[in-house]
């Protein structure tokens, strides 16, 4: 773990080095997805059986799908208590992307030509949901439910099986947001199936879903064939806070995404060095307590970092650089700092708001641009399964208004097809 404060004179350089660590894939994961996707694409379901007899461990045989009585018995058989959670979830979630639906537009100006825009889902859209220790049903939800919501026509879910073992969890999490298929395959060739097709797995539209290292190089290998939702890193967290704060608080706060990975990164910023010694040491009593300690110390010892800042008026600067995934604000007044934070994936303001909160059941989605992406990039939404096609209708009345311009600028681009067929509906 890295201690710095801003008055120490080589707090700048220290800083750049810890914005500028990008702790993901390299060149040999770049080559082998390659590979991978090359071969799924000529050889499509042979391929898909053999890597997950390589990677997974078992013979898919004839058993490649899980049929939707599975997943609702599987969601039948929840204890009531994780089921109501799951359904309360799944409620929230689905409010707030309801209201991030774009109206269509449709309208006449002033020289009479009619203009608009209709927005409508993709005709399909797959969803990653990984296997093995990050099988998450939370996920699934923050990635089905939006599609649903935009109107996709055909949901499809590809999720790995090691040693053909079903996360019951991830089938109830199906069945409550309506996934019409699930498949039982995953890493980069997953992706590819999804992006290309198979005999057995139609291609579709949008593809998105976290995984590891070669499933986001995968999709950002077949951006362009398919849309995706972004190329995720490991997790992050930055949290802001001011010496008030209970400091085992904000150690849980830090490894909540210290767990997810090794290379996952927690930051805080602080203008009490006592609190940060206080959360310092927290941070080492927690991991004692927790099952994914292995993980979450590994992240902690290798990225994680201690920024004591002379005033917490320094922190929107920093965190702005970082332009982390995940930003707490636990302080009296996060509105004012809030002000200054121009990139985050996500923001939660106040003492009594953890990130967690946000991991499953606040609404907003958790699927978040990390590595400083949130510099350009935000969270998932609706319109990451939805498209707008513009429309236009051009009156004999309105052309001959807005015609010459159109003709002077193509014969200025030397299009000369171009102005005459606006020529012609002149009378030119």
């Amino acid at each position: 773990m890295q201690r710095l404060s801003t008055r120490d004179a080589g707090f700048a350089a220290a800083f750049a080095a810890v914005v500028s660590d990008r702790r993901e894939s390299d060149a040999d994961v770049a080559r082998d997805v390659a590979a991978i996707l090359a071969d799924v694409r000529v050889r499509g379901d042979e391929a898909l059986a053999d890597y997950t007899v390589r990677f997974d461990g078992h013979d898919l045989g004839e058993d490649w799908r899980i049929s939707a009585e599975t997943c609702r018995e599987a969601f039948d058989a929840l204890e009531p208590t994780l089921r109501a959670a799951l359904e309360l979830a799944g409620q929230r979630i689905t409010a707030y992307h309801q209201a991030q639906l774009p109206e269509d537009r449709d309208y006449v100006d002033a020289a009479g030509v009619r203009l608009g825009a209709k927005w409508r889902g993709v005709d399909g859209a797959g969803l990653y949901v990984p296997g093995g220790r990050a099988a998450y049903p939370s996920s699934l939800l923050m990635n089905a439910i939006p599609a649903k919501v935009a109107g996709v026509g055909r949901l499809v879910v590809t999720t790995p099986t090691p040693k053909g073992a079903i996360n019951p969890l991830v089938l109830a999490a199906a069945h409550l947001a309506g996934v019409d298929e699930v498949w039982r395959v995953g890493g980069a060739q997953a992706i590819a199936a999804l992006a290309y097709g198979t005999k057995r797995i139609a291609p579709v539209d949008v593809i998105t879903g976290p995984g590891n290292a070669w499933v986001a190089e995968a999709k950002r290998q077949l951006f362009g064939v398919v849309g995706i939702d972004m190329v995720a890193g490991p997790s992050e967290i930055l949290v802001i806070a001011d010496g008030a704060n209970d400091p085992q608080w904000i150690a849980a706060d830090l490894l909540s995404q210290a767990e997810h990975d090794p290379a996952a990164q927690a930051i805080l910023i602080t203008d009490d060095a006592a609190f940060a010694d206080a959360v310092e040491a927290a941070v080492q009593s927690e991991i004692a307590l927790l099952p994914t300690a292995a993980v979450a110390r590994a992240s902690w010892d290798a990225h994680g970092v201690i920024i004591v800042v002379s005033s917490l008026d320094e922190a929107p600067a920093l965190a702005n650089a970082l332009a982390a995934e995940h930003v707490e604000i636990a302080c009296d007044d996060p509105e004012a700092l809030f002000a200054g934070i121009r990139h985050a994936g996500s923001v939660f303001l106040g003492r009594h708001t953890p990130e967690a909160i946000g991991d499953y059941v606040a609404g907003p989605n958790h699927v978040l641009p990390t590595g400083r992406r949130a510099r350009f990039a935000s969270g998932l939404s609706v319109l990451d399964f939805m498209k707008r096609t513009s429309f236009i209708a051009v009156s004999e009345a309105s052309i001959g208004a807005i015609g010459p311009a159109a003709v002077a600028l193509a014969e200025a681009e030397g299009l000369a097809a171009h102005a005459r067929s606006i020529e012609l509906r002149l009378g030119i």
